[in-house]
């Protein structure tokens, strides 16, 4: 026979010691506040030169890849929708859907070559909703251990608990990681179905410029029974043929599962899109929480949006004018001996090593007139900070060599 046991009756807590507890939360916060960092506040448009303090400056750090951000069609595109239908919409599935919003999505999908689109407030929101709208906690994600913080925090909201994290573009772990995920597959979930396991990469690896070795992710894709995702925001309007992307670059339309892209990086405006075939895209129109309890793009965003599609769709020009640009800039740093990694991309690694060094050469190029950030731990490794440019079709020869100019100048500083 099973015999109770009495407890103790739990002691309540004295009401001081609980406000002891909120006492010593604000009191954290406020000792946090010594290490508050201001970021530079910007008094013109995110062009090739932005304005500081009164004080110009060489764009080196914004991923406004195309210049569409000053683009004269996008501002008369926007101005006109304002002047039409006004700014706000509201909820997609009540009465914030426009007409706009359908075109856009339409337009992205053609330009992407798939089936359909559907459009989010943002990119990290679109990420979000990728995953955890078909994904459950017993699901899988193989995940490359540099992958953006919004896939990270896309399979934190979906409480995946089965998660695997290959090393960084390494296909032999990422296969052995597939394997264990395929081990884990043959044990039904509590409703019968067998877990779906998702590989997710970023296209462009932003802190490094390189790429994902994305047809030999399809190919592992196809062994072991997986869907594919790329998050590919740093090559939408970038790579491709004029600019469709990284799937697009490596010949892969209709092979990866799930394609999300940014429309503030390239496109120079606000939100993200899930591009894909039909049947998914329903599945998140339908259930997508991040579109179900979120707010629309407005209608300047959309109406930017749909002109920035409509200029890539003409002309490969900008593209091509951004390529020619980081070719210049490549050959340009590595004349004045400037290691820059594995970049296969606008996003040029001025490998520094030492994080104090990266600090002051960012800050020594600010004083030249040139604003460029340096990268270091948490965001990357120890040892491997950086100065990082981002190249802009905007940039003149004239700014691309003021730019080579102010490094070689800081080099000879700081070497001296």
């Amino acid at each position: 026979s099973s015999q109770t046991r009495s407890r103790a009756p739990k002691k309540s807590r004295d009401p001081s010691e609980a406000m002891a507890t909120t006492a010593k939360f604000w009191s954290r916060l406020s000792a946090a506040q010594a290490n508050k960092t201001f970021p530079h506040v910007i008094s013109s448009g995110q062009g090739a030169h932005l304005e500081i303090a009164g004080k110009p400056y060489l764009n080196f750090c914004s991923s406004h890849y195309l210049g569409f951000a000053e683009e004269p069609r996008l501002k008369k595109a926007a101005q006109s929708a304002i002047e039409k239908y006004g700014l706000g919409t509201g909820y997609r599935t009540l009465a914030g859907t426009h007409a706009l919003h359908i075109e856009l999505e339409k337009k992205i999908a053609e330009f992407k070559g798939t089936e359909a689109a559907v459009c989010f407030s943002s990119a990290y929101a679109a990420n979000a909703s990728a995953v955890q709208t078909i994904l459950g906690k017993d699901d899988i994600v193989v995940s490359d251990q540099l992958n953006h913080a919004s896939i990270i925090d896309a399979v934190r909201v979906a409480g995946v608990k089965n998660k695997f994290a290959y090393k960084h573009s390494d296909m032999a772990d990422l296969e052995s990681k597939l394997a264990a995920a395929s081990e884990l597959q043959q044990t039904p979930k509590p409703d019968g179905e067998h877990p779906l396991i998702l590989i997710v990469t970023d296209g462009v690896f932003s802190m490094d410029g390189d790429l994902a070795p994305l047809p030999k992710i399809v190919d592992l894709a196809k062994k072991y029974d997986a869907l594919t995702m790329v998050d590919d925001a740093h090559g939408e309007g970038v790579l491709g043929k004029g600019g469709r992307g990284v799937v697009n670059h490596f010949g892969l339309e209709g092979e990866v599962d799930i394609e999300i892209g940014s429309l503030s990086k390239a496109f120079s405006v606000m939100g993200g899109f899930i591009a894909a075939k039909q049947p998914l895209i329903d599945c998140y129109l339908m259930q997508a929480r991040q579109r179900l309890f979120s707010i629309a793009l407005t209608i300047p965003d959309t109406a930017a949006l749909l002109e920035a599609v409509n200029m890539l769709s003409e002309s490969e020009r900008l593209v091509q004018k951004l390529w020619g640009n980081v070719d210049y800039l490549r050959k340009g740093f590595t004349a004045l001996g400037f290691d820059i990694g594995h970049s296969e991309t606008p996003i040029i690694p001025i490998m520094l090593g030492d994080e104090d060094r990266a600090r002051a050469f960012s800050a020594k190029l600010f004083e030249e007139g040139v604003f460029a950030s340096a990268i270091c731990y948490p965001m990357v490794p120890k040892g491997t900070a950086r100065v990082r440019v981002i190249v802009s079709a905007s940039f003149s020869q004239d700014d691309c060599d003021a730019g080579l100019a102010a490094f070689k100048k800081v080099q000879a500083e700081l070497s001296g």
